[in-house]
């Protein structure tokens, strides 16, 4: 059961405020922690703890900063409105920094490394963009974004949970950046189209609209709940055709088809990436740290406006044939040591029972 998010002069007034002496105290925490393991540092070859905590001292003092920066902001100009000039840019140019630093750290302290493919090339222009992404892996939607605002040279409108705005400096900027929060555990894919048919039509030029079209992180657990999701629901050829693709969830179609529909007129990147996708759990991350040997692999699929369908029915079988190519690609590009995750005894009896012929009609989950 989730904890209801207060409203947004709550977390303003209040919840703000508090956070800074909070942080306060887990600096505290983390520097004393830091220092002791320095001090042990010739027995604990791999450094893990280490890291970890110098990672999140800085992530922490990244938050506040953000939080600091944006109040400051604020009080310089009060009564301005996101109009796309210089409060915007101003903002972007704040998260740009932060994303920037946290991501050297993060190179520094834990081996992070991302590596780019921009297969087919790269948006041109300043057309407004659909980015669809995988959504897996640890630090995935930071990486995406400062790459939207790094490489695209992208105003950032990030489709997510509200549950992430109880991160303070990420709820004040991304709030004032139009992001998308979904009041719901299914993010993307649920039947919420309206607010995201909103954010669609409300894109300017510069703008890249973010969307997970899976709807949640992957995961082998969320896989096979899936599969077995969709035959509960009828879906027989998409349950069959998800047990052919492990490493991807299948995509929840509803946001992104309205999404298409909404902006005949923009761009769509599709973004691939793996190296970290199975890192599912706080005990295989702190296995595999340091990441040296397992970078990102990012891939760039950019389709103009005019390939791209639009009616609902195609839109939705060109989502799922581009799911099933990004499959393929991370099967080949994927991690020497990770193997693909496998349906439980009882899900393939039940595949096995049911006709695999297909369901007529658009599925909307």
């Amino acid at each position: 059961m989730n904890l209801r998010l207060p409203a947004r002069w709550l977390r303003r007034g209040l919840l703000d405020p508090l956070w800074l002496p909070i942080v306060l105290a887990l600096e505290a925490l983390l520097v004393g922690t830091i220092a002791v393991c320095v001090l042990v540092r010739p027995l604990t070859p791999r450094a893990r703890v280490l890291r970890l905590a110098v990672f999140a001292a800085t992530y922490l003092a990244l938050d506040v900063a953000l939080l600091l920066a944006s109040f400051g902001l604020w009080l310089r100009h009060p009564t301005r409105r996101r109009d796309g000039g210089a409060w915007t840019a101003a903002h972007c140019r704040m998260l740009t920094e932060a994303l920037d630093r946290l991501a050297r750290t993060a190179v520094a302290t834990l081996g992070y490394q991302v590596e780019v493919d921009a297969d087919r090339g790269q948006p041109p222009g300043d057309r407004p963009l659909i980015v669809l992404a995988r959504h897996a892996g640890p630090g995935d939607s930071f990486t995406l974004v400062q790459l939207l605002l790094t490489r695209l040279h992208r105003r950032p409108r990030v489709v997510l949970k509200a549950a992430l705005q109880w991160d303070p400096g990420l709820d004040v900027v991304l709030n004032r950046l139009a992001g998308c929060f979904i009041a719901s555990q299914t993010g993307a894919g649920d039947d919420r189209t309206a607010v995201i048919e909103e954010h669609a039509r409300s894109l300017r030029t510069g703008d890249a609209l973010l969307l997970f079209p899976e709807g949640a992180n992957w995961t082998p657990r969320r896989h096979r709940r899936a599969v077995t999701r969709l035959l509960r629901a009828g879906r027989r050829r998409a349950a069959h055709r998800a047990e052919q693709q492990p490493r991807v969830l299948p995509p929840r179609p509803a946001g992104t088809v309205t999404c298409l529909g909404a902006r005949p007129d923009a761009d769509v990147l599709l973004v691939a990436h793996t190296g970290l996708d199975t890192l599912t759990s706080p005990r295989a991350l702190w296995q595999a740290l340091p990441l040296v040997d397992r970078p990102m692999r990012i891939r760039f699929r950019w389709y103009a406006a005019d390939d791209v369908p639009r009616e609902p029915e195609a839109a939705q079988q060109w989502l799922e044939a581009q799911w099933s190519a990004m499959h393929a690609w991370i099967t080949a590009h994927g991690h020497a040591g990770d193997e693909a995750p496998a349906l439980t005894p009882a899900v393939h009896r039940e595949l096995a029972s049911r006709d695999p012929r297909p369901a007529a009609g658009l599925q909307r989950d």
